[in-house]
């Protein structure tokens, strides 16, 4: 996937880097619009099994810009469009039956989506950011708290900043109710959902 008229990812694995060069940049050095790059980006999440274990996947297709104000972090903003068939759990049955009408209903309902509508930040590296996930038609509020891991340019002269992410969901508040009683009690699948970001983003030139 090109990066808005940046290398792709196959181009630049195949690239003679040059001489990286680490930036430290004073916050305000960091403002302008960046592009995830769903190269080096993971969004996943965890689940909770039969009560006993957990189950981890991913999303694998994905877009998002960001907007970042390194004066004024208020200002900030996020964008990020998830096609909903790239789920991954590592089990093709798992995987077909979260896309089916139990579950994410793909075929209706094919991109989950979230957008920003205010950032804060919390001191230090800290950040939170809220805004409006979108699944199965219904728009409901989430709060991600973010640490920013810094910014460098990469040997292909890309400036990135990195951010991880985490945040919890019920997804019942987002009309994801199927399960199945246990023998034992509880339930198979968890009502609450952990969601994990992990992010490297391109300032757009």
């Amino acid at each position: 996937m090109s990066i808005f008229g940046r290398k792709n990812t196959a181009d630049a694995e195949t690239a003679t880097p040059s001489t990286p060069a680490a930036v430290n940049p004073e916050p305000a050095a960091l403002t302008g619009d960046y592009t995830i790059d769903p190269a080096h980006t993971t969004i996943g999440f965890v689940a909770r099994h039969a009560m006993v274990t957990n189950v981890k996947g991913k999303f694998l297709d994905f877009t998002g810009t960001l907007h970042l104000d390194g004066t004024d972090p208020a200002g900030s903003t996020a964008s990020i469009d998830i096609k909903m068939d790239s789920i991954d759990t590592g089990n093709a049955d798992r995987d077909g039956h979260l896309k089916s009408s139990d579950f994410f209903k793909t075929d209706e309902f094919p991109t989950m989506t979230f957008r920003s509508t205010r950032a804060e930040a919390l001191g230090g590296d800290d950040y939170r950011i809220t805004g409006d996930l979108s699944i199965l038609g219904v728009t409901k509020p989430l709060t991600i708290d973010l640490e920013f891991n810094g910014a460098a340019k990469d040997p292909f002269g890309n400036e990135r900043v990195g951010f991880e992410g985490t945040a919890e969901i019920l997804r019942s508040e987002w009309g994801l109710t199927w399960n199945a009683a246990l023998e034992t009690g509880g339930v198979l699948v968890s009502d609450k959902i952990k969601l994990n970001f992990d992010i490297s983003a391109i300032k757009n030139a």
